[in-house]
């Protein structure tokens, strides 16, 4: 992961790198086009990003940070999101543990 960090306002944006294996395929065939001002770009799903920051957390040792940013997600798609995709990568991604706590914690708005 790369972060582009703004100096003005502390905004932060995090580009992932495209890996050649299953789930970042699917992700990137999950993408969404989006326009900001005149730049138009690729983005995760909010399914894809909970998924990664899952997966993130998983890998360095349960970090809070990125299970909390993984929930913030959540709360704000809530309903809106697919459950079974996320179930499935989740199984897949060995992250099924949070991927329940996550859901157990959630204040969905």
């Amino acid at each position: 992961m790369v972060n582009l960090l703004s100096l003005k306002d502390g905004e932060k944006v995090d580009f992932w790198i495209f890996a050649d294996d299953p789930f970042d395929q699917s992700r990137f065939s999950r993408r969404q086009v989006v326009s900001v001002g005149n730049v138009t770009f690729s983005v995760s799903s909010p399914e894809d990003t909970i998924l990664y920051k899952l997966h993130w957390s998983n890998l360095y040792g349960g970090s809070e940070k990125q299970f909390k940013d993984a929930l913030r997600v959540y709360e704000v798609q809530g309903m809106a999101l697919d459950h079974d995709y996320l179930d499935e990568w989740a199984l897949k991604l060995h992250v099924e543990k949070l991927w329940r706590r996550l859901k157990a914690s959630a204040k969905l708005i």
